[in-house]
């Protein structure tokens, strides 16, 4: 992490705060890409399922919601901010518990599958991560999870970053290979053996693609708009400007919005999220 912080601390910072302010922005942009993870989860009822990095709760309580009162669902995650979220968004009688739990290294108990929507790429170890995760699945239990392709196939990140980078006095380096970020597990045959080396026997990567709306306006020009807050503020784009001075800020918001109108349509920025919706068992 940037600064050498680490991931309980940058989720708990003003970026854990700032998700959680936005979580409704968050959850209808990856609405498409949710629909794909449950239809492959394939979640019974009276199942026990634990949500892996749930964040504000969306996909915790759409779990619950499918295996029923019979069922029990766990949602973990570092960030007290977005755990705050997850809790109002359920009541006392839904088969629901969040629990603030680093799921690298927690005993959470014993379930029947496990999921996680983008919430796997930011463990320290991975693998041991991944191991402890089959550890606390029974036998025949399955792990279905989302993670980003790469960079340049996620159009979402890749469009207003491209129009951010000339305004930045250094080219930012890449991340080093292997360490906690969006686009960690982009090579789906190293996944594969990484799953295999925790100990999973089966691994399947299917590459799903999805279009996804940055943002919503009464006009394109206000959905770019809209569109340019999200990529400055939540995206992975954001850490480019993060620490940046109101001048390059404000022509760095400029810059993303002239990019992005030119993909409005309808009141809508959409584009396109490349991902590998993956299954290990």
């Amino acid at each position: 992490m940037a600064g050498g912080i680490t991931q309980v601390e940058y989720w708990n910072g003003e970026v854990g705060t700032r998700w959680a302010r936005n979580q409704a922005v968050l959850d209808a942009m990856f609405e498409p890409l949710t629909e794909a993870l449950f239809e492959r989860a394939g979640l019974n009822p009276g199942a026990t399922a634990l949500d892996i990095g749930c964040g504000s709760g969306a996909t915790t309580v759409e779990a619950a919601r499918r295996v029923g009162a019979a069922g029990r669902v766990t949602g973990a995650d570092i960030s007290a901010p977005l755990l705050a979220v997850a809790r109002a968004r359920v009541g006392g009688e839904a088969p629901v518990s969040f629990v603030e739990a680093d799921v690298e290294q927690a005993d959470l108990g014993t379930f029947d599958a496990a999921l996680s929507r983008f919430g796997v790429m930011f463990f320290p170890d991975s693998l041991r991560a991944f191991a402890n995760i089959r550890r606390m699945l029974r036998p025949a239990g399955q792990l279905t999870f989302l993670c980003w392709r790469t960079l340049s196939e996620n159009l979402w990140v890749q469009v207003p970053r491209e129009a951010v980078l000339p305004l930045l006095p250094e080219v930012p380096l890449p991340p080093a290979l292997d360490t906690p970020g969006p686009f960690r597990f982009a090579d789906a045959d190293g996944l594969g053996a990484l799953l295999r080396n925790a100990g999973f026997g089966t691994v399947s990567c299917a590459a799903l693609d999805r279009d996804v709306i940055l943002g919503r306006g009464d006009t394109d020009a206000e959905a770019a708009a809209a569109a340019a807050h999200v990529a400055l503020n939540l995206g992975p784009t954001s850490h480019l400007v993060r620490e940046a001075e109101p001048d390059l800020r404000a022509r760095a918001e400029a810059a993303v919005t002239e990019a992005l109108i030119r993909h409005a349509s309808g009141g809508a920025v959409r584009l396109r999220a490349a991902c590998w919706l993956v299954q290990a068992g």
